[in-house]
C-alpha cells in the first residue's frame, strides 16, 4: 500500500490536489456555483453522512432516530445514487419479511452459508455483525419510513447447494411506493437504470416472467398484473415507484419526516481532522463539522479511470459500468488520506455487459435462457452461462491471455431464441436496432461459420462448440460446465423447455453474436472497516470519528456474492451499525 498523505495535505492518491483539479477544469469552487447555499458553510452537526445512496440514507435515518443532529452531503444534483438505479434486491437472512413468508431460515443456516461463500477473505466478526444487525435494520427501516418490503419468492441464493443455502432464496425488494409522498423532492430522485414500461408497475421479481410473456401463461398473467397495478395506481392519483426508485424514495421520505437535510451538489473535497480525530467534511461551500463523526457512504470508484487503472485488471475502463456516474472514489481517497487502509480494490460487483451505443447493458436473464452460448475469442465455451454474474466475469479475467482471449467474449443466439424471449426491453420478433450493429455490439449472419468470421473467431471451432452444445441440449445435461444443475440456474430459465429449462439447441438462422465485456454494478473495494463500521489503519488501529459503509468500504461479501441484494443489504446494514455506534459514543 502507498503511504497515506497527512489529512491536512489536499493531495489525492493520484498526485494532484482536488482543488487544483477543480480549478484546472474551469470550476469555481463556491457553493453558489454548485447550486449549494453558501449559508451552509461552517455548519455543525453530530453526524455528517457523505452520500445519499442506500448506505448513506439508512445511516442518516438511524442517527436521526437515535437523537443525533444529522446532515447528508451529496455530490450529485439528485439523491439515491446507484441504489436508485438498481433493481433493489436486498439480501438479509432471517429478516421479518422472509420469516413471515414462511422461509425456513435460521441464524445457524445463514452463518454457515455466508462463511462458505465468503471464506477467510473477510473476518468472521464482520460477517457475524452483518448477520446480527441485518434483520434489526430491516425492522427499523419499516418502523421509521414508509418503506415496506416483499419476499422475492424463488430467487435462489446464488450457491444454494452450499451448506445453509436457500433454493427458494432470502432476498427481498421494496413494495410499491407512492412518489407523491416526496412532494417536490421527487423531481430530485436519481432516475432508474432502465425505466419501467409506461402504465405498468413492475417489481424486480416480475422480470423473469415478463421475459417469458410470449411463451408462458404465467408470463402473460404477470404482464397483465403489472398493467392492472399501474391502472389502479393511476386511478388513485398515485405516482407508483418500485425497485431502486422505491428504495431511495422511501428512505428519503423517512429523512424528510425526521427533519434530516440532504444537501445536493455538495461534493466532499476532504475530511477535516482535529487532534487525530475526523471531525468534519470539507465541502465546496465550506466546512461541515461533525461532533460525533463522519460516515462515508459515497459509493465506489467505478467512474474513476485513474483508480481503475491503478487497482484493477486490464482491460478495464469507466464505460462498462452501470453505477452512478458520480462514483469516482472521492470518499475512498479522502479516507486513505486520513490514514485508512484499503481492501478488495481489485474487485467489483461484476457482470457480463453488452456495450450498447447508448449505455452498457447488464446482461442477466438473456445469458440464462435456453438457446444461447457464451464463447471466448477462440470460439469455445469457458463458463456456465447461467452462473452468478460475478463468476462469469471472474472467469473472463482469469482465463484471458493474448493467445486465448476471453475479453471480449460473445453471446451467441439463434432466431428461435429471438422469436420467443424479451431481450433487454425489446419484445420478441422485433428486429434489433441498427445502432447496435453499427456500434459493433451486435453481429448477424445466415450461418454459424459466417458469424464466426464476422466476430473474428475460428469458424470450425465455433461450429464444433455449437454442435456439441446442441447435443447437450437434447439430453438435458451439460457435462462441460453443468448449466442447469443448480437451482439458481433455473431462475431466469424457461420452464416449458425440456428436459433442461436452461438448454435448447441453436439451429434456426440467422444467428446473432453480442459482444460481452466485463461490466459491473459498482466497485466493491474501499476503506477497511471493522465489525462496528469504523475505518481502520493498516496496523488495525481505529481512526477516531471515521466510519464507512456501502461501496466506499471493503465488501463483507469478499470476492463473492451470496444472493440478489448482496450489495444493498450489507450497505444498509453497516450504515445502520455505524450510526448506532456513533449514538453510543460520547463526543
Amino acid at each position: 500500500m502507498r503511504p497515506a498523505s497527512p489529512a491536512s495535505d489536499d493531495l489525492t492518491p493520484r498526485g494532484r490536489s482536488r482543488r487544483s483539479l477543480l480549478i484546472a477544469g474551469g470550476i469555481v469552487v463556491t457553493g453558489a456555483a454548485l447550486g449549494q447555499n453558501p449559508a451552509y458553510a461552517d455548519a455543525d452537526y453530530d453526524v455528517v453522512v457523505v452520500g445519499s445512496g442506500a448506505a448513506g440514507m439508512t445511516a442518516a435515518l438511524t442517527a436521526a432516530k437515535r437523537g443525533l443532529s444529522t446532515v447528508v452531503l451529496e455530490k450529485a444534483p439528485t439523491f439515491g445514487g446507484s441504489a436508485a438505479r438498481s433493481g433493489a434486491g436486498i439480501w438479509i437472512p432471517c429478516n421479518e419479511v422472509i420469516l413471515a413468508a414462511g422461509v425456513p431460515d435460521t441464524p445457524a443456516k445463514a452463518a454457515a452459508y455466508l462463511a462458505r461463500v465468503v471464506g477467510d477473505t473477510v473476518p468472521a466478526v464482520r460477517q457475524q455483525a452483518f448477520l446480527a444487525a441485518g434483520p434489526e435494520m430491516i425492522s427499523f427501516v419499516m418502523r421509521n419510513s414508509p418503506l415496506r418490503f416483499r419476499f422475492m419468492n424463488g430467487y435462489s441464493d446464488y450457491y444454494p447447494e452450499f451448506p445453509g443455502g436457500m433454493p427458494g432464496g432470502r432476498s427481498i425488494e421494496p413494495d410499491q411506493f407512492d412518489g407523491n409522498l416526496l412532494g417536490p423532492e421527487l423531481a430530485r430522485l436519481n432516475p432508474p437504470y432502465i425505466p419501467t414500461p409506461a402504465g405498468m408497475v413492475v417489481f424486480s421479481a416480475d422480470y423473469k416472467w415478463l421475459t417469458l410473456a410470449l411463451v408462458n401463461p404465467q408470463g402473460a398473467a404477470v404482464s397483465a398484473a403489472c398493467l392492472l397495478r399501474g391502472t389502479q395506481a393511476a386511478l388513485r392519483g398515485e405516482k407508483p415507484l418500485t425497485m431502486g426508485q422505491a428504495l431511495a424514495g422511501g428512505l428519503r421520505a423517512g429523512l424528510l419526516a425526521a427533519g434530516v437535510p440532504v444537501w445536493l451538489n455538495t461534493p466532499l473535497l476532504d475530511l477535516h481532522v482535529e487532534n487525530g480525530r475526523v471531525a468534519g467534511v470539507v465541502t465546496s461551500a465550506g466546512l461541515v463539522r461533525a461532533r460525533r463523526g463522519v460516515i462515508v457512504g459515497s459509493g465506489g470508484f467505478e467512474h474513476s479511470a485513474a483508480m481503475r487503472a491503478e487497482f484493477q485488471r486490464q482491460p478495464i475502463g469507466t464505460s462498462w459500468t452501470v453505477g452512478a456516474k458520480e462514483n469516482t472514489g472521492d470518499g475512498i481517497e479522502a479516507g486513505e488520506r486520513a490514514g485508512a487502509a484499503l481492501d478488495l480494490m481489485d474487485d467489483a460487483w461484476w457482470g457480463p455487459v453488452i456495450p450498447l451505443p447508448d449505455e452498457p447493458y447488464f446482461c442477466l436473464a438473456e445469458r440464462t435462457l435456453p438457446g444461447c452460448v457464451i464463447v471466448n475469442g477462440s470460439g469455445r465455451r469457458f463458463v456456465n452461462e447461467a452462473a452468478p454474474y460475478s463468476d462469469v466475469v471472474h472467469a473472463m479475467y482469469d482465463r484471458n491471455t493474448a493467445s486465448d482471449p476471453h475479453i471480449p467474449a460473445w453471446l451467441i443466439i439463434d432466431q428461435q431464441y429471438r422469436n420467443k424471449y424479451l431481450f433487454k426491453d425489446l419484445a420478441p420478433l422485433l428486429p434489433f436496432p441498427d445502432s447496435w450493429y453499427d456500434s459493433g455490439a451486435l453481429f448477424r449472419a445466415p450461418t454459424i461459420e459466417q458469424l464466426a468470421r464476422k466476430i473474428g473467431v475460428p469458424d470450425a471451432a465455433l461450429r464444433a462448440t455449437v454442435t456439441r452444445f446442441n447435443g447437450f441440449a437434447l439430453t438435458g445435461r451439460d457435462p462441460d460446465f453443468h448449466r442447469g444443475d443448480s437451482a439458481y440456474d433455473h431462475y431466469y430459465a424457461d420452464p416449458y423447455v425440456r428436459p433442461n429449462p436452461c438448454l435448447a439447441p441453436l439451429w434456426l438462422p440467422p444467428f446473432y453474436a453480442f459482444k460481452i465485456v466485463p461490466g459491473d454494478l459498482g466497485t466493491k473495494g474501499g476503506l477497511r472497516t471493522d465489525a462496528r463500521a469504523r475505518a481502520l489503519r493498516a496496523d488495525g488501529s481505529v481512526i477516531p470519528g471515521l466510519y464507512a459503509a456501502g461501496n466506499a468500504s471493503g465488501a463483507v461479501m469478499g470476492h463473492s456474492y451470496a444472493g440478489s441484494g448482496s450489495t444493498i443489504g450489507p450497505a444498509m446494514t453497516f450504515g445502520y451499525i455505524a450510526a448506532n455506534d456513533l449514538a453510543a459514543t460520547r463526543p
